[in-house]
């Protein structure tokens, strides 16, 4: 059930985590303010791509009473997984060329804190946003959302002595003999080895092909979440959407109950990693 109800994300689970594992979903969000949609100047089924779509599905199923965050403000409102930095100067009055003054690559191809355009739609928006306008994003939506995630991990950290944060994402198909599932951990700076092998070894067992940090390494989440040397490790993991998705209805698909359990062997073997050591110390 939802522990803690908000406007821009819901907590499922207790404060204080009962599993070392806490689970993030920043890009599933569905719920489309009045003010984007009027911004728009493409259809709205033209952000499809932005979304992680239905991803929080599978959590939600593979879920067994692990703290939970989800975003329901989609990532065309506001990127959890980017920087406040990462203000677009095209799109944002209140965008400072000092705050970015070397801009990252997704910012220059317009995937910033609000995303500028989408493949294969292009520009999104006929309007400029206000300074103001995304100032109230960032405080109402991505600093309470990062907040919670920080909160929830920093508690499991305390109660097992080592947390672990799943940051659940979902990707295009990536084509043939290219991994299903990637598992990002900024090359190491994130998560330690032996916690990301574990993810790696639970993906195999349902016979799910898988790489590490190509294409995707990780983002803010990551960066700002993730702290091995202070207890707290951080994986991103991108599940190939056709294994869930029906292509036709982009609904839950047949696969996704399969795709859900891979995504429960994962919890339990990062949980494992972490209990008996929690349980000696005890």
């Amino acid at each position: 059930m939802t522990t803690a109800p908000s406007r821009s994300f819901d907590l499922y689970g207790p404060a204080v985590p009962d599993s070392p594992v806490v689970v993030s979903v920043p890009h599933a969000g569905r719920d489309y303010p009045r003010e984007l949609v009027e911004a728009l100047r493409v259809p709205l089924t033209a952000l499809l791509p932005l979304e992680d779509r239905h991803v929080d599905a599978i959590g939600l199923s593979a879920r067994r009473g692990e703290t939970m965050i989800v975003a329901r403000r989609p990532r065309a409102w506001i990127d959890l997984n980017r920087s406040e930095r990462e203000r677009d100067p095209l799109i944002d009055d209140g965008a400072s060329p000092l705050a970015t003054p070397q801009p990252s690559i997704k910012l220059r191809s317009g995937l910033g804190l609000v995303p500028r355009r989408v493949t294969p739609a292009g520009d999104l928006w006929r309007v400029r946003f206000t300074g103001e306008a995304i100032d109230r994003r960032i405080v109402e939506d991505h600093r309470p959302y990062h907040a919670a995630l920080a909160t929830a991990l920093a508690a499991a950290r305390d109660r097992f002595g080592t947390a672990i944060l799943i940051d659940l994402h979902s990707m295009p198909t990536l084509g043939a003999g290219e991994p299903q599932i990637v598992l990002g951990d900024r090359f190491g700076r994130a998560a330690g080895d032996s916690i990301v092998a574990a993810a790696e070894a639970a993906v195999r067992r349902h016979c799910l092909t898988t790489a590490r940090n190509a294409p995707y390494a990780g983002g803010h989440i990551l960066e700002r979440q993730g702290d091995p040397a202070g207890g707290i490790h951080a994986i991103q993991v991108e599940i190939d959407r056709l294994l869930y998705l029906d292509p036709l209805t982009l609904e839950p698909g047949a696969g996704a109950r399969a795709i859900a359990a891979m995504l429960r062997s994962m919890i339990d073997a990062l949980a494992d990693l972490i209990l008996p050591t929690a349980a000696a110390a005890e």
